[in-house]
């Protein structure tokens, strides 16, 4: 696994540029993580979020916490209550962590007002308020009352213009990116600034469609770039391959030959899978057969690449100096077509180059297979790190900037 490559420093104010002490911050960090009857499955986001925790406190900060957890719609959800998050938060943290039971009410109140240095109170889940997806103003004025200084480290949201991550900065100095989102932003930076090559981009998922903006904006930067997922039927029917009943997004056909004819003038490798696994209906017990990509039988559909393809691609994986990978290559929830992923995910490991997990259901897998020590870099954004590759500039990032302005 080798060393970040060198980049430029992010484009917002640091961490490290804030006197904490003293001072009541608010945080807005990514605590979304998957609960099962009340308790954590995963600390991803967690163990993300402790640098900055650990920061503040030891400089004698109250940290006011804020996240979102799933989508309750803008009204309380018991099971999507921040109880549990808290619990487990103050587990790992191992400092004193108390869960308001509301955003901006009583609660809430009386407990940011009974904190103490080195303290935390976290606030109710905030999309339990309307106000949040909003970007309310005066929902955004009662969170910015609890803070004098606001630390953004939550960059799986910050392609929201929520109003945590773009209200509160707005009213809020100084308004400073948490390590999390400081080392997201530098890593994912790299990537596109002239990384140390060969530069091999392996993105899969559902859709064409979701990902057409990465395409276009990696297609100058990489040297290989590995399609698998559903979205790799929709390249393969527009090189005109039967794809029988695999998903194919017809409407996105004139799309991907156009990608591919633009791969080809910039001299980038487009790589499709030669075979697949085919399976006669979407089920996980569903009957199920190796092809080649061009004997697809009527009627059954792609869900997995095949081991032939598995295998050139690692061959390709291994060369790679620096390596991105974004979305599973078949659908890896269900044992029978989950080779792909896995296949990917551990050649992906063993690669000795600089290599970034883009979130999402890749970092899920190199989770689950016990990979994600073996990886330089597992984003905690899946959208946030697709948006930021398409070189969007993102709502939380752009308001850090424009407060440092």
């Amino acid at each position: 696994m080798a060393e970040q490559p060198p980049r430029t420093e992010t484009p917002v104010p640091a961490l490290d540029s804030l006197d904490a002490s003293g001072r009541t911050v608010l945080v807005r960090a990514d605590l979304n993580v998957p609960l099962h009857e009340g308790e954590v499955t995963d600390d991803l986001r967690l163990e993300a979020s402790l640098p900055t925790l650990r920061t503040l406190l030891d400089q004698g900060a109250r940290v006011v916490l804020m996240s979102h957890l799933g989508r309750p719609k803008g009204e309380p959800s018991e099971e999507l209550r921040l109880g549990p998050v808290a619990e487990r938060l103050r587990d790992l943290l191992g400092e004193s962590v108390t869960a308001a039971r509301d955003i901006v009410g009583d609660d809430a109140r009386a407990k940011v007002a009974a904190c103490e240095p080195g303290q935390v109170v976290l606030l109710e889940n905030l999309r339990f308020d309307p106000g949040e997806t909003k970007n309310d103003p005066e929902f955004a004025d009662r969170l910015a009352a609890f803070g004098d200084a606001y630390v953004n480290d939550a960059f799986g949201a910050a392609h929201r213009a929520h109003a945590s991550v773009v209200g509160v900065p707005d009213r809020v100095q100084p308004a400073v990116a948490g390590e999390l989102m400081a080392a997201e932003l530098r890593t994912l930076q790299g990537l596109l600034e002239d990384p140390p090559g060969p530069f091999i981009a392996i993105l899969g998922g559902a859709k064409v469609s979701d990902k057409i903006g990465v395409i276009e904006n990696l297609l100058d930067a990489v040297d290989r770039l590995l399609i698998g997922g559903a979205m790799c039927y929709t390249f393969l029917a527009a090189q005109g391959h039967d794809m029988a009943g695999s998903k194919v997004e017809t409407d996105q056909l004139d799309t991907c030959r156009e990608l591919l004819a633009r791969a080809d003038r910039a001299g980038t490798e487009l790589r499709l899978p030669v075979d697949v696994v085919a399976a006669a209906e979407f089920a996980s017990d569903a009957d199920h057969r190796t092809v080649p990509v061009s004997e697809i039988p009527e009627g059954m559909m792609g869900l997995d690449i095949g081991p032939e393809t598995v295998a050139s691609y690692a061959s390709t994986i291994a060369d790679a100096q620096t390596l991105l990978w974004n979305g599973p290559m078949g659908v890896f929830e269900w044992d029978a077509f989950a080779a792909g992923t896995e296949g990917i995910a551990r050649s992906v490991a063993a690669c000795t180059g600089f290599t970034v997990i883009g979130g999402g259901d890749s970092a899920a897998a190199v989770r689950q297979l016990g990979l994600a020590e073996q990886v330089s870099h597992v984003s905690t954004g899946g959208g946030a790190s697709l948006e930021f590759l398409e070189g969007i500039d993102l709502p939380g990032v752009a308001a850090l900037r424009k407060g440092a302005a």
